[in-house]
């Protein structure tokens, strides 16, 4: 008898007033803006759907834990804090203007071969990744043939689903996804199969392998 996939819903924090202008990184004190709050009440009502889930995780972030609030009441479980969800470690360039930074020379670098690149003081995208990738394996471990949800940030959310395509970690910023989208994987005996991706809008309640 062949086990049962574990599916894990990849969800990013709602908008804060820092998106699209700053690159915030790990630095604390950064809240959902009233735009993400609510944000994070409709990701919560389509999760809610979604039928026995088991587990909610969250990146340790203020962020990221307001977002899965709603959620996690909508499922009545609580939220467990996972380190391994955090966003990328951007080292000095954290808090800097995403205008500032762009003009940077390695803004390229960081656009086109991501692989090449570790931030300042901070993290590598491969060492994200490699971390995120983990700690997914090892929640599904813990939750075999179950549906858990991930509550994270864009750049890991996009490492682990450029992973699980089988996509080089350099295309992975071809990726979108959007503030409170929903991202479905699921993880097989054989192999990741990717359900949805950037999902924003619509039913979650039938996310299976085909």
């Amino acid at each position: 008898m062949k086990s049962k996939p574990t599916l894990v819903l990849f969800v990013r924090h709602g908008q804060t007033p820092t998106t699209g202008k700053t690159l915030p990184g790990r630095a604390p004190g950064l809240h959902l803006s009233a735009d993400g709050i609510a944000q994070a009440k409709v990701a919560a009502e389509r999760i809610g759907a979604v039928k026995k889930v088991a587990a909610i995780y969250a990146s340790p972030l203020e962020r990221t834990r307001e977002t899965a609030a709603p959620i996690a009441k909508a499922l009545n479980l609580k939220v467990k804090a996972n380190s391994g969800l955090l966003e990328c470690d951007f080292g000095t360039w954290t808090g800097k203007q995403l205008d500032k930074l762009r003009k940077l020379p390695e803004w390229e670098t960081v656009q086109r071969s991501p692989s090449t690149f570790r931030f300042p003081k901070g993290e590598s995208f491969t060492e994200m990744q490699n971390r995120i990738v983990n700690a997914v394996d090892t929640i599904c471990k813990n939750h075999p043939g179950q549906t858990v949800v991930c509550v994270s940030h864009a750049d890991p959310i996009k490492a682990a689903l450029a992973h699980a395509t089988g996509t080089h970690i350099d295309l992975f910023q071809r990726l979108v996804v959007s503030p409170c989208s929903v991202s479905a994987v699921a993880y097989t005996a054989s192999g990741p199969i990717v359900l949805t991706v950037n999902s924003t809008g619509g039913s979650l309640g039938e996310l299976v392998p085909s």
